[in-house]
């Protein structure tokens, strides 16, 4: 069958009519093809012949696409069908009409942070959903990411690059992929889901800076560069870059792969996490660069700075309670706010002088101003203000300079009369200052949502203990009752429970139940049982398991497999 010269007319199945060649790699050719059944393009990845008739490779290729197929994300390039056959091998993929992301970078450059970071949260995503099924991609680089027009990316060739990459170097062709791969994989160790993370940081260097990490004039030489050098700070390259996004990529590549990010969830909430207080430091700096009159907060001094918190830990983890979602709403609404406020200020009338001379006018917008501020201003003296405080007692010692507006009545926009006592306006106020509720012994997540609620940020610290249940706040920094700022960091130990000892989750895919079992035991886990279910990989093959490939899990944890009982009517 000369598939490869000639596509054209070939029907797969009596379904997949072959078009055009799209692609190729080193065991395989990839063709546009029209799904007839369903009407629809395709992209259709056809192994080669010569390929094909090595068994190992054919086995491991579906067992590999066979795995990737039970993979659902917005952010992975999805596999609609698998087939497996004396004649052919090939899957059946999503078509995305796109770019890759390296073909971006070279046309841009150096990528804007909250560009770069945007795209690397994408990647995580992926990561992070593939990881937890067990799928380890083994090589994430730009090449094999691509990008839509709506800015969505898509991670393709989970889990077959590498088997790709493999025939590659077998021939003796040059690996695009050495610029960044893993320092364990360059030593020959089975790569696991932090060997993803590893390239994911290699990617974010090259999109902030525009420049590989580790280069040389042979494969060798980068190899070692990348076991044995720690490559320039992307701030010596590109100065602009925040430290804190500097820190996060070479945290996450970081060749120690105990130092490195543990998980794709971990480097998204560090991701979250600095955008947020990137965007409201970036935030304040627009105003003061303004010189918008604004209240200086007032901070209690028992606030503890991180660093000095850190060193009194010996282990930390840290969690925003903010999500992904959250994140990059801020981010839109502030460069939403400041075009409004900045740029088309001018294009549109002052409403709070609007027909003054007739008697009426639009109710200006008070919210989030200071009771100060508005008091002290002379256009405000044409109106009557109530002020209502909704988080004082009676016997507090206000200080107007700390109360907000949260609401105002007449609303904004409103039309009202001008009354010559004063047009009423009632302004509900709260200060930005309160006292810090008591969430010791409470379950870290409630803990967390009603510090939340409270308006602080919460970061989370594990201490192991013998005596307190695991999840429960042991402590809290500053403490109960203390006065604090909103938006100000709060500190919480949290119980990890005893100690546990921790095991390498292996890769069962592919196995015979037999060899599986063996292994799990050979692991320290438990063989919880078996799930039989039709698939076209011979009976008795392992296509799936309850954990996911190369995660730490508790010692003696129940592993259950999902194993094929062959094609159906067979």
């Amino acid at each position: 069958m000369d598939t490869y010269n000639n596509p054209n007319n070939l029907v797969l199945e009596d379904r997949y009519e072959l078009i055009d060649v799209i692609g190729e790699g080193g065991m395989a050719m990839v063709y546009r093809a029209l799904d007839r059944r369903l009407n629809r393009y395709v992209a259709v990845k056809i192994m080669r012949p010569e390929m094909a008739q090595e068994a190992e490779f054919r086995q491991r290729f579906f067992a590999e696409s066979h795995a990737v197929a039970m993979l659902s994300s917005p952010n992975i390039v999805a596999v609609y069908d698998v087939s497996h056959s004396a004649d052919i091998e090939y899957i059946v993929m999503e078509l995305v009409d796109g770019i890759t992301l390296k073909h971006y970078m070279e046309r841009k450059g150096p990528i804007p942070w909250r560009e770069a970071v945007y795209f690397a949260k994408q990647i995580a995503r992926a990561l992070a959903h593939a990881h937890a099924k067990g799928v380890v991609h083994r090589d994430i680089k730009p090449q094999n990411m691509l990008l839509l027009r709506d800015g969505t990316l898509k991670v393709g060739d989970f889990g077959i690059a590498a088997l790709e990459n493999e025939v590659a170097e077998e021939s003796g062709t040059a690996v695009g992929s050495i610029h960044y791969i893993a320092p364990e994989q360059i030593r020959g160790e089975s790569p696991d889901a932090r060997s993803d993370l590893y390239s994911l940081g290699v990617v974010m260097y090259e999109m902030l800076t525009g420049q590989k990490p580790y280069n040389g004039d042979t494969v060798g030489e980068i190899a070692v560069k990348h076991m044995n050098t720690d490559p320039v700070p992307p701030t010596k390259l590109v100065p602009d870059i925040p430290p804190e996004l500097e820190h996060i990529t070479l945290k996450a590549m970081n060749a120690n792969i105990f130092e490195r990010y543990q998980s794709a969830e971990e480097i998204i909430r560090d991701l979250d996490r600095f955008a947020i207080i990137q965007t409201q430091q970036e935030d304040e700096a627009e105003v003061v660069a303004m010189e918008t009159p604004s209240v200086v907060p007032v901070r209690s001094v028992s606030e503890m700075s991180k660093e000095k918190f850190r060193r009194r830990k010996r282990r930390s983890t840290r969690v925003s309670f903010l999500s992904g979602t959250f994140g990059v709403l801020v981010v839109a609404l502030f460069l939403v706010f400041y075009l409004l406020h900045n740029f088309l200020q001018d294009y549109f009338p002052d409403k709070g002088s609007e027909d003054r001379s007739a008697g009426h006018m639009l109710m200006p917008n008070f919210l989030g101003m200071s009771v100060d501020q508005i008091l002290s201003n002379p256009e405000n003296s044409v109106f009557d203000f109530e002020i209502v405080y909704l988080n004082s007692s009676g016997g507090d010692q206000i200080n107007p300079s700390e109360y907000t507006v949260e609401r105002q009545d007449p609303g904004v926009d409103t039309r009202v009369a001008l009354k010559s006592g004063g047009t009423p306006v009632t302004l509900y106020v709260s200060t930005s200052v309160t006292q810090v509720p008591d969430v010791y012994n409470m379950d870290y997540r409630d803990a967390t949502a009603v510090l939340r609620v409270s308006g602080y940020y919460v970061e989370l610290i594990d201490e192991l203990s013998e005596t307190v249940p695991r999840n429960t706040v042991l402590a809290m920094s500053p403490a109960a009752g203390t006065p604090l700022e909103k938006g100000s960091w709060i500190y919480l130990t949290v119980s990890a429970g005893p100690e546990t000892e921790y095991v390498s989750m292996p890769n069962l895919v592919g196995l015979s139940e037999t060899a599986a079992i063996n292994k799990i035991e050979e692991a320290e886990l438990s063989y919880g049982g078996s799930e039989y279910v039709t698939s076209d990989l011979p009976a008795g093959t392992v296509i799936g398991q309850s954990e996911g490939s190369y995660n730490l899990i508790a010692a003696h944890s129940k592993v259950i497999l999902r194993v094929s009982t062959g094609p159906e009517g067979a």
